[in-house]
């Protein structure tokens, strides 16, 4: 079932009617939030939190990061926080609320970022949950310009760098289909070459329909209501099969 419309713009014909899946405005200013250094700083740090999976607490982030600005604190972590989340697909958890202690929490289980956990780069789960979602969106089978007329909407463009995942196409095209999370293939008879992206087998093997829907709400900013035909139709093809574990090395 198609989302895009006659004048190229992003939607999905659901129960509801036909709702925009582009990102939401808020979504959209998280990126643009990511450039404030000291979001930018404090991300940084978490990150290297993650990698390490050490906790952290409030006092070394206020030591470490924001130095003088203890007052904009609250708004600086929230802010870093909802781009973990949307960006990483990676929770903040507090664990010891007396000292303020939190460790960082993969939601999606995908693990393609535990291959890579020597890298100090920010995670890209987040990413490649939202192109899951799409394709699914798309029927389990989505043409590539339709990939890419959403990933635009919050500043990723196929061929331009990206300061957190780099050049887009590459990691896209090519790293995750030889990680087989994705397939990328030619759409028969098409002159001049057009392409297509389906779940790849490990995809079907480490993260449910339904949870990669419940990723697209919050990156969307909207409610489960948006998305209930499609939820329908995870649970159906959930409940019918799930892959086996995908090894690892």
């Amino acid at each position: 079932m198609p989302w895009s419309t006659s004048d190229g713009s992003s939607s999905i014909q659901g129960e509801e009617g036909t709702h925009s899946l582009q990102a939401s405005a808020h979504t959209k200013s998280l990126f643009r939030g990511l450039l404030d250094e000291k979001v930018a700083d404090l991300l940084h740090f978490m990150v290297l939190k993650y990698r390490l999976k050490e906790p952290f607490t409030k006092a070394e982030m206020l030591k470490v990061v924001i130095k003088k600005d203890k007052n904009q604190f609250p708004v600086i972590f929230k802010k870093a926080s909802k781009c973990l989340e949307v960006i990483s697909g990676i929770d903040v958890k507090e664990v010891d609320p007396k000292i303020h202690s939190y460790v960082l929490v993969n939601s999606l289980d995908l693990t393609h970022d535990e291959m890579h956990s020597d890298d100090q780069s920010m995670p890209k789960n987040g990413l490649l949950a939202i192109i899951l979602g799409v394709i699914f969106i798309e029927g389990n089978c989505a043409p590539e310009e339709n990939i890419w007329d959403f990933l635009n909407t919050i500043n990723v463009y196929a061929g331009r760098e990206h300061f957190i995942y780099g050049e887009p196409r590459k990691l896209i095209t090519r790293d995750w289909v030889q990680e087989n999370y994705l397939e990328y293939r030619k759409v028969s008879n098409s002159d001049p070459p057009r392409y297509e992206f389906l779940w790849g087998p490990r995809a079907y093997a480490e993260i449910s329909k339904v949870k990669v829907l419940e990723f697209l709400v919050k990156v969307k900013g909207t409610d489960r209501i948006s998305f209930s035909h499609w939820y329908e139709e995870a649970l159906r093809d959930d409940e019918e099969s799930r892959g086996p574990s995908w090894p690892l090395g």
